[in-house]
């Protein structure tokens, strides 16, 4: 296995839950995540996401702000035994004008959609703990 998956699947292990932010590439998550996690979850018998509290949130340049992408995680992530928030869902729609150029989020619903998610994170990893 290649040492830079070793110091990932400790990392996750040593983490008290996961925060996952994608966007959404042809209705679906981009192949680079979804390798990631494919490789956190090998050998069979390892997976060292197995259990972990997490969260999902997106940004879209389109309308849907990530959905089908989310629900594509929530499949994998059942199959891996994460234990996903369910609400709030954060799918940020039309991101080009929710952030400027720095990339810095700019539009004050949008943060506080993101602030209400991480406050249900903690809850929900404290409850599960």
């Amino acid at each position: 296995m290649p040492p830079i998956v070793v110091e990932m699947k400790r990392k996750v292990r040593e983490a008290d839950a996961l925060l996952f932010s994608t966007p959404e590439y042809n209705y679906s998550v981009p192949g680079v995540l979804k390798n990631a996690i494919d490789w956190g979850s090998r050998p069979y018998g390892d997976n060292s996401w197995d259990g972990k509290p997490t969260a999902i949130m997106g940004a879209s340049t389109g309308i849907l702000g990530t959905a089908r992408a989310q629900y594509h995680l929530r499949q994998v992530f059942v199959a891996l035994n994460m234990h996903v928030l369910n609400r709030p869902e954060v799918m940020i729609a039309k991101a080009a004008e929710r952030f400027d150029e720095e990339g810095n989020l700019t539009d004050e619903q949008t943060r506080e959609f993101v602030k209400s998610l991480m406050t249900a994170l903690v809850k929900w990893t404290r409850r599960l703990s």
